[in-house]
Formats: structure tokens, C-alpha cells, sequence
């Protein structure tokens, strides 16, 4: 069909094209890229290799997420957890993003000013949730309503209903009108946010931590490094549970994480422990919250017995000890 020379140009570019789709988007790639970036004293935009597991990498969730800056003194409830995560994406957002929520708030008397406050944002944000608990019981829907407005939201409701089946916020940001991408996002961020308060620990509640989260001298690099989870020093054997239900992405071992074990908990949210002497649970199986998934070691690049545990919202790290007081457990009730 193709001249010889024609068809030996098309099979050079498609080579250089699978070659630059694996560089750019495979783990073998990302420690090119990294190596590259450590020869040449740049920095590397790679993402961390543990986001090719996760299975939420190219999701409409995007960062920045923005941890809580109060310290918790007390567990959330689910309807608390969810205010928390709201108010927090509001406090990441762009302010065009901000503005449904914004005049919902102006409609209820409640300030402006209060929804994105690091004291008042939660409580703030509850009231927005009551009020539209009545026309969206179900909450994804009804941060749906938060995010995109009650017009755009109820549209895209009743389109789901149509349709039958739950209106998950897949579902409903699918519906909604052209332009509300960044709703969709925000909605997102803080159902995944909500969803990270829920989590429990993965060791016993007497686990030191020994290195926490955040840039810190790598004691084997020798260099300063993001440390992207929190290492708790337990001894060998240690019992490590699933932080809450959810579905193995990765069981399996490397020379950095020794043997790791990668857990999709939905919405956004994964978790990561990494350096085990034993996996317990394959890829593809269904582990529920507690449930015992592996036992700490001392493999791969390790200094020393520990778990190190990481937790992404979006394929993005965050510090699991800013919602550590929360993590122990979430109360149930029935409020919105």
C-alpha cells in the first residue's frame, strides 16, 4: 500500500512515538526522568512512582488540595467530615469557583468571609449543607448543588434520574451544562477530603513516628528529598490493616518500597505501605476497613524496621497526620 520509504518513515515515527508516550508516562519512565533530573541538578517533574498504581491518575481531581491548617481535637462525623472537605476545597478553589457557594451563603446570612476562615469554614460550611439537604438528600448531589449551583444541579439530576441508577458524582458531573468543569473538580476535592477524615490507622495506635511527612535530609540519598508519607517505627511482623474499604491496585515488590501494597478506597483516595516482610492480599481483591493486608519489614531502601504509610488525594501526597485526630474513627448520624 505505502512506497517502501513512505512506509519505513511511518514505522520510525510511530517507534519514537511509543518510545516518547513510555518515557513521559510509564514508572520505567519516571525513573529516567528522575535519574536524568539527579545527573543534571534539576528538578524532576515526574510524578511519584506510586501514582501509576493508584488508579485515579488523569481523573478530573487536580491539586492543589489544601490540608487542615486547625488541629483537630476530636473525631468528625460523617456529616462533619464532609463540611471539612468542603470548606477546604473552597479554600483551595479559584474564585470563579467559589461564587455558587458564595451566593448560597448570602442567601442563608451566612458571611462570605466565614466559608473560606480555618475556625469558622467547617461550621460554615455545614449550614450550606443543611439548607440544601431538603432538594439533594444525597450528598454527592449535594455538592453538586454547593459547587455548581441548584439550577445546574437540579438539571443534571433529574437527567440522571432518567437514566436510572444513583447519582454519583461521576454522573452528575457528566450532566451538567458546558463551563462547569471547576465545579465538578471542587466537588470532587472535597468528597475525596471528607473521605481522608474517615480513615483509620494502619499500625496500633502506640506506632512512634519516626519521620514525618514533608522535605527532610534522606538518610540514604544524602540529599533533601520530599518525604511523601509518615514512617511509624514497628518491628518486623507488625500487623498492618487496611485504613478503610477498598480495592488492591498493587501488591507487589521494588528495590525503593521493598514490598508495597497500594489500596483504591474510591473517591479519589488511595493509601500506600510500603517496606512489609509479608503481603497478604493479591491484586484486584476487595479488603475492608481493618481487615489485616500485610506485616511491617525492613525491605527495600530502609534504614531500619518500619511501615512507611502515604496517603494521595488525587495522586497528589498528603500528610495522613493532618487528619490524624479524625482517622480514629467517624461516628455515623443521620444529619446531612
Amino acid at each position: 500500500m505505502f512506497p517502501r520509504r513512505a512506509k519505513g518513515l511511518l514505522d520510525f515515527c510511530m517507534a519514537a512515538l511509543c518510545v516518547w508516550a513510555a518515557y513521559h508516562h510509564t514508572p520505567a519512565g519516571a525513573l529516567l526522568r528522575k535519574a536524568a533530573a539527579w545527573a543534571s541538578g534539576t528538578r524532576s517533574s515526574a510524578r511519584p512512582l506510586l501514582a501509576y498504581y493508584d488508579g485515579v491518575s488523569g481523573t478530573s481531581l487536580s491539586p492543589p488540595m489544601v490540608a487542615p491548617d486547625v488541629p483537630l481535637s476530636r473525631a468528625l462525623t460523617d456529616a462533619e467530615a464532609l463540611a471539612w472537605g468542603t470548606h477546604l476545597s473552597l479554600k483551595g478553589a479559584r474564585p470563579r469557583a467559589r461564587q455558587p457557594a458564595l451566593e448560597l451563603a448570602a442567601e442563608l446570612g451566612v458571611p462570605a468571609a466565614s466559608l473560606l476562615d480555618a475556625h469558622s469554614g467547617p461550621g460554615a460550611a455545614r449550614t450550606l449543607h443543611v439548607a440544601l439537604a431538603k432538594d439533594f438528600p444525597d450528598e454527592e448531589a449535594r455538592l453538586t448543588a454547593l459547587f455548581a449551583g441548584r439550577v445546574p444541579a437540579r438539571y443534571a439530576l433529574e437527567r440522571v434520574s432518567a437514566e436510572g441508577g444513583a447519582p454519583t458524582l461521576e454522573r452528575l458531573s457528566s450532566q451538567l451544562p458546558p463551563g462547569f468543569e471547576d465545579a465538578s473538580v471542587g466537588a470532587a476535592q472535597a468528597l475525596a477530603l471528607a473521605t481522608a477524615f474517615g480513615l483509620a490507622w494502619p499500625v496500633h495506635e502506640g506506632a512512634r513516628v519516626t519521620s514525618p511527612f514533608g522535605e527532610r535530609f534522606h538518610p540514604v540519598l544524602g540529599r533533601r528529598k520530599l518525604h511523601t508519607g509518615v514512617d511509624l517505627g514497628v518491628p518486623v511482623g507488625t500487623p498492618v490493616v487496611a485504613v478503610a474499604d477498598g480495592v488492591v491496585r498493587r501488591a507487589s515488590e521494588d528495590a525503593v518500597n521493598g514490598r508495597v501494597l497500594v489500596v483504591d478506597h474510591g473517591r479519589g483516595v488511595t493509601t500506600a505501605y510500603c517496606h512489609n516482610s509479608e503481603l497478604l492480599v493479591k491484586v484486584g481483591q476487595r479488603v475492608t476497613r481493618g481487615a489485616l493486608v500485610a506485616r511491617s519489614g525492613n525491605t527495600g531502601r530502609s534504614t531500619g524496621p518500619h511501615l512507611h504509610y502515604q496517603l494521595e488525594l488525587a495522586a497528589r501526597p498528603m500528610d495522613p497526620l493532618k487528619f490524624r485526630t479524625a482517622l480514629r474513627a467517624v461516628a455515623k448520624d443521620a444529619a446531612p
